[in-house]
């Protein structure tokens, strides 16, 4: 028969029993008794068994329920470091996409601030040009609405040269200046800044009849008037005390129109001044 063992506490309380049934009852008695208190003893061994086993599978159930609900957490747990870590990569890129983005946006508006002072800058070359032609326009309209009203330039002309020669000195310097105003390209206008050269050296005003009969020389070398200019300039800048530039000019007038009466007049002004007509090397 195999032997049963008894925990501690229930060893003891059948020692006590056994005793106390020993000191009041015959043997007999205790027999009996005690095969009670065994069988009492088994059942409640059974139940401490059963309840030890419903213990461990509640234990093993909640260890599994734990351990489930260990892995839920630690997967959870990762799954918030995941994200964490995808917001912190994406608030990062977007840091760095924002300052890309700023920088693109101040440069085009550097940009737009540089395109503004151009336009401006041709707005306003645009407006010159507008009121350049605009003025030019109307100095065009006066200049042919004052054409319209002069005479023929022939008559114009005529009517000046009739007034000089009649010593109507202050009608023909308005009447050459007409001319000059109204055709100013045309060979009688050299011919006009001539006599009007000679009105001022009749008056004593040699600079400006200097800067007349520079015209004639300037603009027109090859008119009828070119020669008597340069010689009439000679005398105005002797005239004027700069006898130098005088002698100067004359000699060149003989280099140039050697055979003309221009030339033997300024031979003779060159023989009076007591200075030779060759032109010196390098003049």
């Amino acid at each position: 028969m195999k032997t049963q063992r008894f925990s501690p506490v229930f060893s003891m309380t059948l020692a006590l029993a056994v005793a106390f049934g020993t000191a009041v009852s015959p043997a007999v008695a205790q027999k009996k008794e005690v095969l009670q208190l065994q069988t009492q003893v088994q059942g409640l061994q059974d139940q401490m068994t059963q309840m030890k086993q419903s213990f461990d599978e509640r234990m093993g159930v909640m260890k599994n329920l734990v351990e489930q609900n260990t892995d839920a957490v630690n997967k959870a747990t990762a799954a918030v470091t995941t994200l964490q870590a995808t917001l912190q990569k994406q608030q990062s890129d977007a840091a760095g996409r924002t300052d890309q983005l700023s920088g693109q946006i101040q440069a085009l508006n550097d940009t737009l601030d540089e395109l503004k002072v151009r336009l401006s800058k041709v707005s306003k070359q645009l407006e010159d040009m507008q009121s350049s032609q605009q003025s030019l326009a109307a100095q065009q309209q006066a200049a042919a609405a004052q054409a319209a009203a002069a005479p023929p330039p022939d008559v114009l002309y005529a009517n000046a040269l009739r007034d000089y020669n009649a010593g109507k000195n202050d009608l023909a310097t308005q009447e050459f200046s007409d001319y000059i105003k109204f055709y100013p390209n045309t060979d009688l206008a050299g011919n006009s800044y001539f006599y009007l050269a000679e009105l001022e050296y009749r008056g004593g005003n040699y600079a400006q009849a200097v800067q007349n009969y520079d015209q004639v020389l300037q603009n027109f070398p090859s008119g009828n008037k070119a020669a008597a200019a340069q010689l009439k300039k000679g005398y105005a800048l002797i005239e004027m005390g700069k006898t130098d530039d005088g002698v100067s000019e004359l000699r060149h007038l003989i280099q140039r129109y050697p055979k003309t009466n221009e030339a033997v007049q300024a031979r003779e002004r060159l023989k009076k001044l007591g200075v030779s007509s060759t032109t010196k090397s390098g003049e």
